[in-house]
């Protein structure tokens, strides 16, 4: 394991990206490492102003974006995969300070942005169609339909903190392959990654305006959500914000990807063992703050208390404290304000009697890992999306019982089942009301070409590359006739 190189490796500041350029505007927004709470660097900020002229770049640049062959579009994207495999440490010590997130888990979202640009790539020349036989009835002989897709156009991206590096390259990455131009937000608490994105795109034959990436107020972004030219907006974020930017974006298509509160379901032939294992990394990689993270764990009651003391046991044995040191699993939260709102909620969990099992102590951002149990419906931490370090017992007898009460839930993102009956796997898939069931592993597993996605508050569309794509281009259909004297 490679020693956490420090501060030397972030620039004393950053700019935006307007139309492929570099812009030193400002230092306006001041970028703080989570962890010590010090300054670590500055990036400039993007107006109004600045907003729509990207918007006016992207859409000079549509036409010329759209004309790219598919070996040019991939060869940018296969740029981008040199260029982060060449700057790997660079980009995890960055991701390590402005998100606090330990650097293993840094290095770990690094290869997954890696991986995110290589699958664009190889998919950006597969992007077909089909031939349509139209000789349904004798008034369609003759008459053979062909599909392509095509570029959508315009996209907004407006990107969370939680994941800066992949999370923005969800969207980035298929935006190239598809042949759209693009304009991005990245979380302005953790802009820094997005940044980076941007400096390697301007080292590539990108069509003038074809990108911009621009950090800015969230009072100030309404272009990116408001703004008619652009053809596609795609958010990943809170619910609360995702549903009200989806009711001011008008006619343009809307790709939600929000909260959840995703549930882990460990039957009684599981290997506790083995479940232990990866639940503990579930509900507790990244300080708990993934919108997958398993935050709803059911135990069948005949293992619940073995489950139980190996879960305590294993929890209490996560590091906590600088996620630049190699050992750490649990870093701080975003920020204070979260780690207080977390803590209030296990505090009112608590209060309404809920025991706790272990952790339950906060000092600023960071907050132990905690485990509750006996937490009653209606409590924040149980039918909200905690964000957090935090999980929940419960012991079941009846297996379908256990996905009603899933489903339950609002969010609809992930859940994962230990079992090793094939029918009650195949249950959970056909009964749960959620974008993806993961058997044998936790909701928090995810490979970055499948597709991926919620429902109910979880969300709307699916990313994965190929999905994505298929989001960013629209289906465009030719017709030919033939008569007898064509033949």
């Amino acid at each position: 394991m490679r020693h956490f190189t420090g501060l030397n490796m972030l620039q004393k500041s950053y700019p935006y990206y307007l139309a492929n350029e570099a812009v030193f505007a400002n230092e306006d927004l001041k970028v703080f490492d989570k962890y010590s709470g010090e300054h670590a660097t500055s990036v400039a900020m993007a107006d109004a102003t600045i907003i729509d002229q990207a918007i006016a770049a992207a859409v000079t640049a549509t036409p010329a974006m759209a004309k790219m062959a598919a070996y040019e579009r991939q060869a940018v994207l296969d740029h981008c995969v040199k260029r982060f495999t060449e700057r790997f440490d660079e980009l995890a010590d960055a991701l390590c300070i402005e998100a606090g997130k330990p650097i293993k888990d840094a290095q770990g979202e690094v290869t997954r942005l890696i991986d995110t640009f290589r699958i664009a790539a190889e998919e950006s020349t597969r992007i077909g169609g089909e031939v349509i036989p139209m000789d349904i009835s004798p008034r369609a002989k003759g008459y053979t339909g062909m599909t392509k897709r095509v570029p959508i156009g315009p996209c907004s991206f407006i990107s969370p903190f939680n994941f800066p590096l992949n999370l923005a390259a969800h969207k980035v990455a298929p935006a190239i392959a598809a042949g759209c131009p693009f304009i991005l937000k990245p979380a302005s608490l953790t802009p820094i990654g997005a940044i980076i994105i941007g400096e390697v795109l301007a080292e590539t034959n990108l069509p003038k305006g074809a990108f911009s990436v621009l950090p800015c107020r969230r009072e100030g972004a309404n272009l990116f959500t408001e703004d008619e030219r652009l053809k596609l907006l795609s958010f990943t974020g809170s619910p609360d914000v995702g549903w009200a930017l989806k009711a001011k974006a008008g006619k343009k298509p809307v790709i939600l990807e929000l909260g959840g509160n995703a549930a882990c379901v460990v039957d009684k032939d599981a290997d506790i063992d083995d479940a232990v294992s990866r639940i503990v990394f579930g509900a507790f990689y990244q300080s708990g703050q993934s919108c997958i993270g398993v935050q709803r764990i059911y135990i069948h009651e005949s293992v619940y208390s073995e489950f139980k003391e190996k879960m305590v046991t294993a929890t209490k044995a996560l590091k906590m404290g600088d996620p630049k040191d190699p050992e750490t699993f649990i870093g701080p939260m975003i920020s204070e304000n979260e780690a207080t709102r977390l803590d209030n909620w296990i505090q009112e969990a608590r209060e309404a009697g809920a025991d706790l099992l272990c952790g339950g102590k906060r000092d600023g951002a960071m907050l132990e890992a905690t485990l509750l149990e006996n937490v009653s419906e209606g409590q924040n931490v149980r039918d909200e999306e905690a964000f957090g370090p935090v999980a929940m017992l419960d012991s079941f007898s009846d297996f379908n019982a256990v996905l009603d009460d899933i489903n339950q839930s609002k969010f609809g993102l992930q859940a994962g089942i230990f079992t090793r009956d094939l029918y009650r796997a195949q249950k959970a898939w056909d009964t749960l009301e959620v974008g993806g069931v993961i058997i044998g592993d936790v909701p928090s597993w995810r490979v970055d070409h499948m597709p991926y996605g919620g429902v109910k508050d979880s969300g709307l569309g699916r990313e994965g590359i190929k999905y994505a794509i298929e989001d960013m281009t629209e289906l465009r259909l030719m017709v030919v006739r033939t008569t007898d004297k064509d033949a």
